[in-house]
């Protein structure tokens, strides 16, 4: 039995060689490995071929993860709201200062400034909204300042 699936096996590489057919502006080198002529009477095993690409320009190389370490963080969770500086005749030109409680990190945030995944939207009086991007969704999240102790 295992002779037979061998054979169908070695028969099958032979008839459909499995070459690539190269796109524009990607240098594929096909190095095949000639495969054995298939016998019925042998228990050769079948020979696979390997294809070796090197992308050389032309773009990025498809195998390289899109997700990078540096722009999923700040996590919303990792940052703390230290400060507002808020302008109200001209609430585009207020800042938010913002750290990062992981590295000490301050980031000082205008309306429209992007972050990692977050998008700083909307700066009030006492908080920030941002727009969290994941995974093609968007949702709104907020951090607000630490309520002042009030000294009687």
């Amino acid at each position: 039995m295992r002779t037979r699936s061998a054979a169908y096996v070695a028969a099958l590489l032979a008839a459909a060689p499995l070459a690539p057919t190269p796109r524009p502006g990607l240098a594929a080198q096909v190095k095949p490995t000639p495969a054995p002529a298939a016998k019925p009477d042998s228990a050769a095993a079948p020979v696979l071929v390997r294809e070796v690409f090197s992308y050389e320009g032309g773009g990025r190389d498809p195998f390289l993860s899109l997700l990078r370490s540096g722009d999923i963080r700040p996590l919303l969770s990792d940052l703390r709201l230290v400060g507002i500086y808020y302008d109200g005749r001209y609430p585009a030109r207020s800042v938010a200062v913002l750290r990062d409680v992981t590295n000490s990190k301050v980031y000082r945030v205008k309306p429209g400034n992007i972050i990692g995944r977050l998008k700083a939207t909307t700066i009030r009086p006492r908080e920030i909204v941002f727009t969290v991007q994941e995974f093609g969704f968007e949702r709104q999240e907020s951090l607000q300042l630490a309520k002042q102790e009030v000294t009687p």
